[in-house]
């Protein structure tokens, strides 16, 4: 049975540290199910983890969704207590904290799912008009960091809030949209990091949806969004934005200075005039585990429609040899105002680590697959998932990774040519081995019997399914 009092050390290690965030029988519930959506390769639903961590039969299927939909404890508290072991075992000392920002929709089945809904999927192949689904909709916030096995940046998931079409979201009930709820999630793990490391930076990049996410609060609507001070937030800027200048100051006139200048035009104007004034400049960025060079034009301006008279960087993206028709290839917003702009192309680069969580987390890890219907378990249950994801990136980044796990890859899957470093199928199939083993050796002193080694052999046969 994979309790807590039988987990490996390395792993019960790593599940201690959320302790603080649930009353003792919760934990104990919480450490066997985390176990449990480990080792289960198949259909991870409530069941499923209490079959895989062989507490069927032993535990009644109630205790489990009590947990998630009665229990007391806190998704957003657990996502504070997650991000500060992110940030104190996976980041260089006093280096800036990157978090990414998307949503993502979950498919469900059944009319009475709470906030389940016809919405958006781009999950989904074919026409924008087709890509609509039903399910729940997440918003979710990830911590990046470079593990030194990789090449590329890994996202962890550490928060995330449900939200509903109608504008209704997060454990407060109240209507709200994305842009609020991604600044709540920000907010929340602002607190948790500068209240062990105050001061430190905390960078966000977020796709062109959550370009006005720092904005102004001018309706009603927008009420609640914003980010904390010291946090900055890069995005794609939206190819309809209306740019203007910073009025320079006149000397000697009354009344308020004057803060809203000449009209610059939208981002396809700006490479316009670049490109006539032959303002583009040369320049290497490190994005994608390449160098690329790149010709990059930058200014600072005001968007009004969304930051109202606050100064804003807008930096023009080409390639070399493009032929876009707009004249440049990604136009970049973002409130940071010091950091050099290869940094900041190379930051919003790395955006694209959440969305290879996210599909990590559907297809691999099982996130949404829990068969929960009541509010607060359907709030609950992705979150929880996306904290087992984040908890097997940890163990495997300080227990588990081994040198010889790509090459292993490569000779059983001989497809895989150029494969150099492990993806996360290799993380988690790495600890759900080490927790086979645990359950089928715990507490035995003798030597198994030849059942128990075929029981074993099969078992890490699955375990990579």
């Amino acid at each position: 049975m994979l309790q807590f009092e039988t987990l490996p050390p390395s792993v019960a290690g790593l599940v201690w540290a959320l302790r603080c965030c649930f009353t003792g029988p919760s934990f104990a519930t919480f450490a066997a199910l985390v176990a449990g959506m480990i080792a289960q390769p198949a259909r991870r639903t409530v069941t499923g983890m209490l079959q895989a961590g062989g507490l069927a039969g032993v535990w009644h299927h109630g205790r489990a969704y009590w947990f998630l939909g009665r229990g007391r404890w806190d998704p957003d508290r657990v996502g504070m207590v997650l991000a500060r072991l992110v940030v104190g075992r996976l980041l260089p000392a006093g280096a800036a904290v990157l978090v990414v920002v998307d949503d993502t929709l979950f498919r469900r089945s059944g009319r009475r799912v709470a906030g389940a809904a016809w919405q958006y999927d781009g999950s989904r192949r074919g026409p924008r008009s087709s890509q609509v689904s039903w399910g729940t909709c997440f918003v979710v916030a990830g911590i990046v960091v470079d593990l030194p096995f990789c090449d590329r940046p890994v996202c962890l998931p550490v928060l995330a809030r449900l939200w509903t079409p109608g504008g209704t979201g997060g454990t407060s009930g109240g209507a709200v949209t994305k842009h609020v709820l991604a600044s709540q999630l920000i907010t929340t793990l602002a607190q948790a990091v500068h209240q062990t490391w105050p001061g430190r930076r905390i960078d966000v990049v977020a796709d062109g949806h959550y370009a006005g996410c720092d904005g102004a609060q001018t309706r009603r609507a927008l009420a609640g969004r914003g980010l904390p001070a010291g946090v900055s937030l890069t995005s794609r800027l939206r190819v309809n934005a209306t740019l203007r200048a910073i009025a320079a100051p006149q000397p000697g006139r009354a009344g308020r200075p004057k803060r809203i200048g000449a009209r610059l035009g939208t981002p396809t104007d700006l490479a316009g005039a670049a490109t006539r004034q032959q303002t583009w400049r040369a320049a290497t960025v490190a994005r994608y585990g390449r160098r690329d060079p790149v010709h990059i034009v930058e200014t600072v301006c005001l968007w009004y429609g969304a930051y109202r008279s606050r100064a804003v960087r807008v930096i023009l993206v080409r390639e070399p040899a493009s032929r876009a028709k707009g004249g440049y290839d990604l136009a970049l917003i973002s409130t940071d105002l010091t950091s050099p702009a290869e940094t900041v192309v190379a930051r919003y680069a790395a955006r694209w680590s959440i969305e290879v969580a996210i599909e990590d987390a559907k297809q691999t890890t099982g996130v949404g697959q829990t068969h929960t219907r009541t509010r607060p378990a359907v709030e609950r249950a992705v979150p929880f998932g996306l904290t087992v994801q984040s908890l097997v990136i940890i163990w495997y980044a300080e227990h588990g990774h081994s040198p010889q796990i790509a090459a292993q890859r490569r000779a059983a899957a001989p497809w895989y040519r150029t494969k150099t470093q492990p993806a996360y199928l290799d993380m988690i199939t790495k600890l759900r081995r080490v927790l086979i083993a645990a359950r089928f050796r715990t507490g035995q002193t003798r030597n198994p019997t030849p059942d128990e080694i075929l029981h074993i052999q099969i078992a890490w046969a699955e375990a990579a399914a």
